[in-house]
């Protein structure tokens, strides 16, 4: 009888997961990605799939078209596999970070979805996959993770995910920061972005066409009008995020950033990303030099701040002055 080695049965076990709960099931290109193998590895484990779970059903093929492997209908899987531990603790993970970071929709979806995981097993295979879960969640520091954050209203977060499925138009009661009376603004949100502040990315109907940023906690009160409206052909919220350093937006500082960290900051800035479109490069002194496009000075000011008089700002201008004199060389750790 031919071995077969345990991590090769997780892997069928995990391709047959795939296959059952997409519903044109899984293709050998998406294998390929997931699992990290070469097509002709991936080849093999649908051969495996097939002769395992004789119900696979094959698609496609014909006139450069994909083949799909599927095993919709079969919900046996689940059932046989039960609750594994890891996958309940990384499900309370993203429940504790999505409540963590503000997203309280997102985390009462996720909890919903986890018990209705629950449900479909047996009380001993949850209360042992519950206390392995509570126990990886306690040691990688998931359970209590201290730090700043903001607080938002959850009606309001609710309200601005109405129109985002419409998408609909949003009548919204703003203070900006240097107002001194909130203000009624009409809207077309466009996403949500989540961190250490929570931001609506919308498009303010009173001014021009530009998608702005504008903080939830600084609105005061929100409601969905009945008015729907097309997006802007072609905005992607990803690129639109990368514009900026944080959360802010402005045409007029966009442009290179340029950061160098001395030979003794390097190790601890290598391991960071400090944006999503960076560029590293190694200089002669074993020091490390940063470059990407983003706005947001401000934002980055505070943040180098952190490292002392090891980082050096290159470019723009306006930053090195705006850090100029500010870097200290007291600090005992790095960040």
């Amino acid at each position: 009888m031919k071995y077969v080695p345990f991590s090769k049965t997780h892997e069928l076990l995990r391709l047959a997961d795939m296959a059952a709960a997409r519903e044109d099931g899984v293709s050998l290109e998406e294998i390929k990605q997931t699992f990290g193998v070469t097509h002709r590895s991936a080849q093999r484990m649908t051969q495996a799939l097939a002769q395992t779970f004789p119900s696979v059903v094959v698609s496609g093929g014909k006139r450069g078209e994909q083949k799909r492997w599927s095993l919709a209908g079969d919900e046996r899987l689940l059932h046989l596999k039960g609750i594994r531990d890891d996958e309940l603790s990384a499900l309370d993970m993203s429940i504790r970070r999505a409540e963590r970071e503000g997203a309280i929709t997102e985390a009462r979806a996720l909890a919903a979805l986890r018990d209705r995981l629950v449900v479909l097993h047996s009380t001993s295979e949850v209360v042992r996959a519950e206390a392995d879960a509570e126990a990886t969640l306690q040691a990688r520091g998931h359970a209590c993770r201290p730090g700043p954050s903001t607080a938002y209203d959850p009606a309001i977060l609710e309200i601005i995910d109405l129109a985002l499925k419409g998408p609909f138009r949003l009548e919204i009661t703003y203070l900006a920061e240097l107002d001194d009376v909130p203000r009624l603004r009409t809207v077309e949100p466009y996403g949500v972005l989540f961190g250490t502040r929570c931001y609506l990315a919308c498009r303010d109907l009173a001014a021009d066409e530009r998608i702005r940023n504008f903080r939830v906690d600084r609105i005061l009160h929100a409601r969905r009008l009945n008015d729907s409206f097309e997006r802007k052909p072609g905005f992607d919220l990803k690129q639109h995020v990368a514009r900026a350093f944080e959360s802010f937006h402005s045409e007029t500082e966009f442009g290179t950033v340029i950061w160098r960290f001395s030979s003794r900051a390097a190790r601890a800035a290598r391991n960071y990303v400090f944006h999503p479109n960076q560029t590293i490069e190694d200089d002669d002194d074993g020091g490390l030099i940063v470059s990407f496009e983003a706005a947001g000075w401000l934002e980055m000011a505070w943040h180098l701040y952190k490292w002392g008089d090891t980082v050096e700002v290159i470019a723009p201008e306006q930053l090195r002055r705006m850090v100029d004199g500010h870097r200290r060389d007291d600090f005992p750790s790095l960040p």
